[in-house]
C-alpha cells in the first residue's frame, strides 16, 4: 500500500524549506534523518539544546543543529536514531531522554527527510561532544523560542535564485534553515498547547 502524499510528492504534515520557497522541492531520492529536539529542565526554566557543527564538515558546516543524522540500517525507528546520534555527537546517554513526541517532517532542500523527536532530557554533569563533528554545545531558553516575536525570515541568493528562510538570532548564534524551522514548529505546537 503506497503512503499518501502531500503537495509535490512530499510526506504529509510535512514542513520544509518549501514552505517559504514555493516551487523549491528537494533533491530525490530524500534521505531518511531523525533529529532529537532535547527540552531541559533548569533551574532558571527549560531550555533547548543546540550544537554548532565544526567548520571543516562536507555538508553545513559552522551551522547551528540538533543532534541527528541519517538514519542507519540497524536504527529500530527514527526515536532509535535520534538517540542514537546524541549519543554519538554530544554524550547525552539515551537512559537520561524521555521521547515525549515528534514535530512535523521536515524536508530539506538538500533532500533530507527529517524526523523530530522532542525528548525530555535530564541533564548530566557535563556533555561530552565529539570534537569531529561537534565545535560547540549550547542551550536556549525555550520562552525565547516560543515567543513569535523571535522568529524573523530573511533572504540570501543561492544559486542564482533567492532563498528565504527562519532565523531565530539568539546571542551571537545565527540559527537558521531547517534547525529554526523546526524550532518554528515547536513553538506553535506548544502555544497550541
Amino acid at each position: 500500500m503506497k503512503a499518501a502524499q502531500g503537495a509535490g510528492g512530499l510526506p504529509p504534515f510535512c514542513r520544509g524549506d518549501h514552505d517559504l520557497n514555493p516551487g523549491m522541492l528537494p533533491r530525490r531520492p530524500l534521505v531518511p534523518a531523525a533529529v532529537l529536539v532535547p527540552l531541559l529542565e533548569r533551574p532558571e526554566g527549560i531550555t533547548v539544546l543546540l550544537t554548532r557543527r565544526t567548520d571543516h564538515l562536507h555538508v553545513h558546516a559552522g551551522q547551528i543543529s540538533f543532534p541527528g543524522g541519517r538514519v542507519d540500517p540497524g536504527d529500530a525507528d527514527a526515536i532509535d536514531t535520534a538517540l542514537r546520534e546524541a549519543e554519538e555527537e554530544v554524550g547525552l546517554p539515551r537512559e537520561r531522554v524521555t521521547p515525549i513526541g515528534r514535530l512535523d517532517t521536515y524536508v530539506t532542500r538538500t533532500g533530507f527527510e527529517v524526523t523530530p523527536v522532542v525528548g525530555l532530557v535530564d541533564p548530566p554533569a557535563a556533555f561530552a561532544s565529539d570534537p569531529f563533528e561537534v565545535a560547540e554545545v549550547f542551550e536556549v531558553p525555550l520562552g525565547f523560542v516560543v515567543d513569535p516575536a523571535n522568529h524573523r525570515r530573511d533572504s540570501r541568493v543561492y544559486a542564482g535564485a533567492l532563498r528565504h528562510f527562519y532565523v531565530l538570532p539568539w546571542r551571537h548564534y545565527y540559527i537558521w534553515g531547517a534547525t529554526a524551522g523546526m524550532l518554528v514548529n515547536l513553538a506553535e505546537v506548544l502555544r497550541q498547547s
